[in-house]
């Protein structure tokens, strides 16, 4: 309980702090990870533009880097931004989009790990996989096989680079390499709707953006997020689609502590 008491304090303190989110992103959801950080009580911004982004993220409170949609002129800016924030002292959130699925991803990623500290990696766990050095079943977005334990991979991942790991699926698995939390909250139709595991990325970098304690910011977005899809599963009544993508909004615009008090199904991984 004591845990989750502190995930509900993330959820206040973004309220109460409004902390301005750099968000370098895929064109594919870009508008849904803007307004979830609105939603959730942060301040959205998306300079993508090499030109700018060192002083954009230089009044940031965080930087999430999505590699969902690469070219040439985002790579320059993530990683221009990414070493600005780094010297700034500014967190910095790296979700691996379909890396492993093409030689641009998966490169990319493993330069943004090199050359970037990283305060938070969250990613599916084919996707984790392949960071991890694992050979992976990767179909562009979509999460793929994996021949290796995923907490293992995740935990092993995490202590190498000194990050949080948070592997989102049927049980979301969020580990410092010392610490390791599961997660049970969520629904299945989160997969048929792109852009949400965006979207967790974004909520976990506000959160992040409030708090030191990187586990705790990334678990509060991946309950936070379980959650809106339990809610929107419902209000939708489990199949109109469209109606979901809007209840997840809806769900975290009026998520509150005592939603996460009362919803949270987590536990502590001995």
């Amino acid at each position: 309980m004591e845990f989750i008491d502190q995930l509900s304090g993330v959820l206040s303190q973004v309220r109460a702090k409004r902390p301005l989110v750099h968000q370098i992103t895929n064109y594919v959801s870009v508008n849904d990870c803007a307004n979830i950080v609105l939603a959730y009580g942060g301040a959205p911004v998306m300079a993508d533009d090499a030109e700018e982004v060192v002083e954009m993220v230089s009044i940031a409170s965080v930087l999430v880097l999505n590699i969902g949609t690469l070219n040439s002129r985002t790579i320059q800016a993530m990683l221009l931004a990414g070493q600005e924030a780094n010297a700034r002292g500014i967190p910095v959130v790296l979700d691996p989009v379909g890396v492993g699925a093409t030689r641009l991803r998966t490169d990319t990623a493993q330069r943004i790990m090199t050359e970037i500290k990283l305060a938070v990696i969250r990613g599916n766990a084919s996707e984790i996989a392949v960071l991890a050095g694992e050979i992976a079943a990767t179909r562009g977005v979509d999460a793929g096989s994996t021949a290796g334990n995923t907490m293992l991979l995740g935990q092993e991942l995490a202590t190498r680079l000194g990050a949080v790991v948070a592997i989102t699926g049927a049980q979301d698995i969020i580990t410092d390499g010392c610490r390791t939390i599961l997660c049970d909250n969520g629904h299945p139709l989160l997969t048929r709707v792109t852009g949400t595991g965006c979207m967790v990325s974004a909520l976990v970098g506000a959160g992040v953006g409030v708090t030191e304690d990187y586990l705790l910011a990334a678990a509060a977005g991946l309950v936070s997020m379980g959650l809106a899809g339990e809610y929107a599963a419902e209000a939708s009544s489990y199949g109109n689609l469209g109606a979901f993508r809007s209840h997840i909004i809806d769900f975290i615009g009026n998520i509150a502590p005592s939603h996460i008090l009362a919803g949270a199904r987590i536990h502590v991984h001995a």
